[in-house]
This record gives C-alpha cells, sequence and structure tokens, in this order.
C-alpha cells in the first residue's frame, strides 16, 4: 500500500501523485490513457484499453470533419523566391 497527500492546482483542480512503483506495478506509463470510475467512497484508476482508429478516423478527428468535406490539397509548386545559397 502507498500513501500519496491531494493538492489542489491551478483552476481549482485537485491531483495526486502517483508513485512509479505502483504504476510499473500495474503497466502504466507516461501519456498512458486512464480510465477513472468512482463508486461510493472509492476512485479506480485503470489503464484504458487501446483503441485502434483507422486513418480516415484519426484525420475526421484532426480536422473535425468528415473527409468527404476537405478540399483537396493543391498540387501546384509554390515559388519560394529566388535561392539565397547553394540550394539546387
Amino acid at each position: 500500500m502507498a500513501y500519496t497527500y491531494v493538492s489542489q492546482w491551478s483552476g481549482g483542480n485537485f491531483g495526486f501523485r502517483l508513485p512509479d512503483a505502483v504504476l510499473r506495478q500495474v503497466g502504466i506509463r507516461r501519456n498512458d490513457k486512464v480510465e477513472i470510475s468512482c463508486q461510493d467512497d472509492t476512485i479506480t484508476i485503470r489503464k484504458a484499453p487501446f483503441q485502434h482508429r483507422t486513418l480516415e478516423e484519426r484525420l475526421t478527428s484532426f480536422y473535425g470533419k468528415p473527409l468527404e468535406e476537405l478540399s483537396p490539397i493543391s498540387q501546384e509548386e509554390l515559388d519560394w523566391g529566388k535561392a539565397r545559397g547553394d540550394e539546387i
């Protein structure tokens, strides 16, 4: 069993540190997505299941709209001005 303290963070939020040994024991690493649930006086934190997303799903999420609504990227060559060095 490990103990930690609850601290107030910015914006009225609260947080606490989880010991590295505890996270290693359950397989949680930096930037992993976790699932938090509450029942009565118990808070449960578990590693969120991996959710594979297709490229289309990722792009739709990134742009905020379906791919069919995106305008195609121009294939025209862009003029960046005169060369200033040994560029080809």
